[in-house]
């Protein structure tokens, strides 16, 4: 086991759109250098919150779009490869919570690409992350118009490259997962980018506004674990030691260190323990409360 389970810490403020206003949020948004991860996929987030870049002939894909603060990085991290942020024709969301989804109307207008999102996601997009089931109007964000809805296992493809989304609902209703085969070199990879497992402070029991939150999110830790990725990647890079890893990036002919089988099933364990434990200890608060 890596350590204990990074949680995605989200501050509540009382800002009707509260950016990265709090100091937890900027730590997570601190610019990075952009690099090459496998194949035509690229790292062009902040030193948290990520975004990556699946670049083919026929244009971009871009997956996440961070906080509103983190859009102009990853424009200038995509100039910084040599892109042209106006190729990029499709922009994906892992989940409508503010720091992967603040950037993407800005992204949106920069680019000129199409945004797929999930059905259930889709509406909290549109709605600028207002009425979320946990965080009500507390973490909103510029609203974004989805173009194109994503369903269970909708193919997005652009060129060669194909992006599979498998829908792992929990952390929001409609977390999406997204799956891409990566070749170079005479190497093939399967590079998964998992949608959020953590329970910020989450109601997991009785939940009037999410009733089957347990449900799904045993859903998913069971799908994940049948899921194969030799490229574990999330949307916060401590979910998969980004930093660690971007220091290792090898010379020619070394091993990638991105290149690493076991990493999803370590998270979705570490993930899966974490959920059961706060399970149990809002249950146990239930039964108390309800003996009184």
């Amino acid at each position: 086991m890596r350590g204990l389970l990074p949680v995605l810490l989200l501050i509540i403020t009382t800002s009707p759109a509260c950016g990265q206003a709090d100091p937890n949020s900027r730590t997570q948004n601190q610019p990075v250098e952009p690099f090459q991860i496998f194949a035509n996929l690229y790292y062009v987030g902040a030193s948290d919150v990520t975004s990556f870049l699946i670049t083919t002939p026929a244009g971009h894909i871009l997956l996440d779009g961070g906080f509103a603060e983190t859009a102009p990085q990853i424009l200038a991290n995509i100039r910084k490869l040599g892109f042209n942020a106006r190729d990029v024709k499709v922009l994906l969301n892992s989940h409508a919570h503010f720091d992967h989804a603040g950037g993407l109307a800005e992204l949106k207008r920069a680019t000129g690409a199409v945004l797929w999102a999930s059905r259930e996601d889709a509406l909290l997009l549109e709605r600028g992350g207002r009425n979320d089931f946990a965080f009500d109007d507390r973490l909103s964000y510029e609203p974004v118009a989805v173009d194109r809805m994503v369903d269970e296992g909708t193919v997005v493809r652009l060129g060669r490259s194909a992006m599979v989304a498998q829908l792992t609902p929990g952390h929001t209703k409609g977390c999406t997962t997204w799956k891409l085969s990566l070749a170079a070199a005479g190497e093939s990879h399967s590079a998964v980018f998992v949608c959020s497992a953590s329970v910020p402070g989450y109601r997991l029991v009785n939940n009037p506004r999410y009733p089957n939150i347990v449900e799904h999110y045993r859903g998913t830790f069971a799908r994940l674990r049948t899921t194969r990725a030799d490229i574990f990647l999330a949307p916060h890079g401590n979910f998969f030691a980004l930093t660690a890893k971007r220091k290792k990036m090898p010379a020619a002919g070394a091993d990638n260190p991105f290149v690493d089988a076991g990493g999803l099933q370590e998270y979705v364990e570490s993930a899966h323990q974490a959920f059961e434990a706060e399970l149990q200890r809002q249950l146990t608060a239930s039964s108390a409360q309800a003996s009184h």
